[in-house]
């Protein structure tokens, strides 16, 4: 999803309040409160990774899938829950032990939408995940969020998720974005 040419930054309150609520994501998810991360999805939310490949078109968009194509991630917040819950059986052998994450966010952009309680935010954000004695992954990319209010909180409706690698050198994505 690109920003519409006619589209307006929200103002400065609403802003600083996104901001709050993606520096908490990260926190839940660096602390490993997985099951409380997952409650910051709306019921009929998408997450959402296409690949990436090298394309002859020029332009970034064409150089990831598109809708319906491959994706390392198309989920919705039940499948969601069903990899936090498996992670609590210590059977997702790509997680044991767990690795031990530090998610940054940045370059957060929020834009007004048609809908009242509804938020298109973009950021770029970087993964550092260390496991074991020597598995260190870097990943590094941008995000396009639909955040919507739903109940006096944030809810993520939609999150798209741009890798800038090509080629992934990590043994797994087992973690969250």
């Amino acid at each position: 999803m690109s920003q519409k040419n006619n589209s307006r930054l929200v103002g400065d309150a609403l802003h600083r309040e996104i901001e709050h609520f993606l520096f908490h994501e990260a926190r839940l998810l660096d602390d490993r409160r997985i099951h409380e991360w997952v409650e910051l999805f709306s019921e009929d939310a998408r997450y959402w990774m296409p690949v990436r490949g090298e394309r002859s078109d020029r332009t970034v968009a064409a150089e990831f899938a598109k809708e319906n194509e491959l994706a390392f991630f198309d989920e919705t917040k039940e499948t969601l829950k069903q990899r936090a819950q498996k992670l609590d059986t210590g059977m997702a052998w790509a997680e044991e032990p767990r690795s031990r994450t530090r998610h940054l966010v940045t370059n957060i952009e929020a834009y007004e939408t048609d809908g009242p309680a509804r938020v298109q935010v973009y950021c770029n954000f970087i993964v550092y995940r260390t496991r074991l004695e020597t598995k260190e992954d870097l990943f590094v990319g941008r995000r396009e969020d639909l955040l919507r209010k739903e109940k006096d909180s944030w809810k993520i409706a939609e999150r798209k998720i741009f890798l800038d690698q090509t080629v992934l050198f990590a043994d797994n994505l087992s973690i969250f974005f």
